[in-house]
């Protein structure tokens, strides 16, 4: 499975990888079925939402690794 980047769309990330459903929530993004999860890409919802998108994109390429 390929890396993830903050530049993917949070749609994107969730198919790629369905296990970081849980670190999305973790970190407050819990309406992963909004319109926005479809073309906002992960480092403009952790500016919206307040989190290093930096931090999550490490979590979730550990859990692909994994």
């Amino acid at each position: 499975m390929a890396k993830v980047t903050k530049e993917m769309s949070i749609l994107d990330i969730v198919e790629q990888c369905p296990q970081s459903v849980e670190i999305f929530r973790k970190y407050g993004l819990g309406c992963l079925g909004c319109a926005a999860a479809r073309f906002e890409n992960l480092e403009a919802g952790a500016k919206v939402h307040g989190f290093d998108a930096d931090e999550m994109i490490a979590e979730i390429n550990d859990l692909i690794e994994e």
